[in-house]
C-alpha cells in the first residue's frame, strides 16, 4: 500500500467514526421522535419504508451523477453537506415541538437518500485503497472500531432522553439531533483530508439497471442481490415495528429501549472482525448461507418472551449473525466486480435492497392493522409472518449461488465452533492476532 493510500485510509477511518456517531445519535431516534409527535403504527411504517423506498431511487442516479462531477470525493462531500443542512432542520423541528408527523417524515426522507446516494461511491473509493486479500481483516477490523462509536452515541443519547423524561423530551431530542448534526460536519472534515482517489470508467463498463435485470437469470452477482433483497424485504416486514412494541405496547423506557437495542449493534461490532478472518479462509458465501438460516429464527424468540433480560439476550444472538451476514455480503460484492464497475453494482444492489426494505415495511404497515393479536399483541403475529418468510428465503435461494474465488470446504458446524473458539478453523486465529498488530492502517 503506498503512503498516499494510508494516508487517505488513516483520513478515511476519522471521517468514518464521526459517520458513526452521527447514526448512534439518528438511526434508532427518529422513530421514537415520530411516536413523541403522535404517530400512529401506520406512520411509523411510513417512516421508515419512504426514506428507504427513495434513498433506493436516488441511489440509480448514483453512478452518473459521480461521472458527471468527475470525482467521487467531490461528490460524497456535496452530499454530506446537504445531509447537515437536514439535520439542522430536525433540530428545529424539536426544538417547537409542534412539527406534523407526516412533515418530519419527509425531512428523514430527504436525510436518508441524502445518505445513501453516497453509498456507492463511498464503498468503490474504499475497497481502491485496501489490497483484495486484505478486506475481509481491514473492513472486519474498521467496523468493528467504527460500530463501538456508534453505540456509544446510541447510549449517550438514551441518557440523555432518559434525563429529560420528567421534563420536556422535545429538548431532549433536540441536543441529540444537534449533536448528530456537529458529527457529520465532522465527518465532512475529514473527508476533505483525503486524497481523490481516480477512477477510470471505460464505456464498457456502463451499464443500465435494465441491463443489470435482464441478466438476472444468468449472472451470479445479479442473483444475489435478488437473495439479499428479499431477506430484507421478510425482516423488515415486523423489524420496523419492534420500536412501537417496546414503546407502546410494552411501555418500556428510553433508557430500557436504548440497552436492547444497543444490545445488537455492540454485537455487531465486537464479532465483525472475527466474521472477517472467517470469511477470508472460508469465503463469504458459506457464512451468509449459515448466517441466514438462523437470522430466520430471530423473530420466534420475540415471541417466547418480552423481559428485558431475555431480550437483551436475543439482541446479542441477533447481532452475532448479523455480524457475519452483513460483512459477508458487503465483502462479496468487492470480491464479485471489477473496481470499475463497482460504483454502479453497488448503487444498482442498493436500489434493489432498499425498494425491497420499502416493500417489507409497507406491508407489514398494512397487515398489522388486520392481524388477530398473538398472545396479546399484533406486532408478534407480524414477526410470527417474518419468520416463515425468512426461513422460505433462506432455505432456497442461496443454493443458486456460487463463491466467487477459491476457499477451503467446511460444514456449518465447524464453522459455528471455529466462531465460538471451540475448535479453529486452521490459520484464522493465527490471522486474528496478527492482525491487531496492523491498527495503522485504519
Amino acid at each position: 500500500m503506498i503512503g498516499k493510500d494510508k494516508k487517505s485510509l488513516k483520513f478515511s477511518y476519522f471521517s468514518g467514526v464521526f459517520g458513526g456517531g452521527m447514526a448512534g445519535f439518528t438511526a434508532d431516534y427518529f422513530t421514537p421522535f415520530a411516536l413523541l409527535l403522535g404517530a400512529t403504527a401506520r406512520q411509523v411504517g411510513f417512516l421508515n419504508a419512504l426514506p428507504n423506498f427513495f434513498a433506493a431511487l436516488i441511489q440509480m442516479r448514483s453512478a452518473e451523477i459521480t461521472d458527471k462531477i468527475r470525482s467521487r470525493k467531490k461528490m460524497v462531500s456535496l452530499f454530506f453537506i446537504l445531509q447537515s443542512a437536514v439535520l439542522l432542520v430536525i433540530c428545529y423541528f424539536a426544538w417547537t415541538g409542534g412539527v406534523p408527523v407526516a412533515v418530519f417524515i419527509g425531512a428523514v426522507v430527504f436525510h436518508t437518500a441524502f445518505g445513501a446516494i453516497v453509498n456507492p461511491a463511498w464503498g468503490s473509493m474504499l475497497a481502491d485503497l485496501v489490497p483484495d486479500r486484505k478486506r475481509g481483516k481491514y473492513f472486519g477490523w474498521r467496523n468493528k472500531t467504527l460500530g463501538l462509536i456508534t453505540v456509544g452515541t446510541a447510549l449517550m443519547a438514551g441518557i440523555i432522553l432518559q434525563g429529560t423524561k420528567g421534563g420536556n423530551v422535545f429538548y431532549g431530542f433536540l441536543v441529540v439531533f444537534f449533536l448528530a448534526f456537529l458529527f457529520r460536519v465532522l465527518s465532512w472534515f475529514f473527508l476533505q483530508k483525503m486524497e481523490d482517489v481516480p477512477l477510470e470508467v471505460k464505456e464498457e463498463d456502463r451499464f443500465s439497471m435494465l441491463d443489470f435485470i435482464g441478466r438476472l437469470k444468468e449472472s451470479n452477482f445479479a442473483k444475489f442481490v435478488l437473495f439479499v433483497s428479499m431477506m430484507s424485504f421478510s425482516v423488515n416486514i415486523g423489524s420496523p415495528y419492534l420500536a412501537v412494541l417496546m414503546l407502546e405496547d410494552l411501555q418500556f423506557s428510553y433508557l430500557l429501549y436504548t440497552l436492547i437495542n444497543v444490545a445488537a449493534t455492540l454485537m455487531v461490532y465486537l464479532t465483525m472482525q472475527r466474521w472477517g478472518t472467517h470469511a477470508d479462509k472460508i469465503g463469504n458465501l458459506k457464512i451468509i448461507r449459515f448466517t441466514s438460516v438462523l437470522i430466520s429464527g430471530i423473530p420466534l424468540l420475540w415471541i417466547i418472551n418480552r423481559s428485558p433480560v431475555y431480550l437483551v439476550g436475543v439482541q446479542v444472538f441477533a447481532g452475532f449473525l448479523w455480524a457475519g451476514f452483513n460483512l459477508c455480503t458487503s465483502n462479496f460484492i468487492y470480491d464479485a466486480v471489477t473496481p470499475a464497475k463497482r460504483t454502479r453494482c453497488i448503487a444498482y444492489f442498493n436500489v434493489f435492497n432498499g425498494v425491497a426494505i420499502s416493500l417489507g415495511t409497507l406491508l407489514g404497515g398494512f397487515l398489522v392493522h388486520y392481524l388477530p393479536a398473538l398472545l396479546g399483541y399484533k406486532i408478534l403475529s407480524l414477526l410470527l409472518i417474518s419468520a416463515v418468510v425468512r426461513m422460505m428465503v433462506a432455505m432456497i435461494m442461496p443454493a443458486f449461488l456460487k463463491e466467487v474465488r477459491t476457499v477451503e470446504a467446511v460444514d456449518s458446524n465447524r464453522l459455528f465452533f471455529s466462531m465460538i473458539g471451540i475448535r479453529p478453523i486452521l490459520g484464522v486465529e493465527e490471522k486474528t492476532i496478527r492482525f491487531h498488530d496492523e491498527p495503522g492502517e485504519g
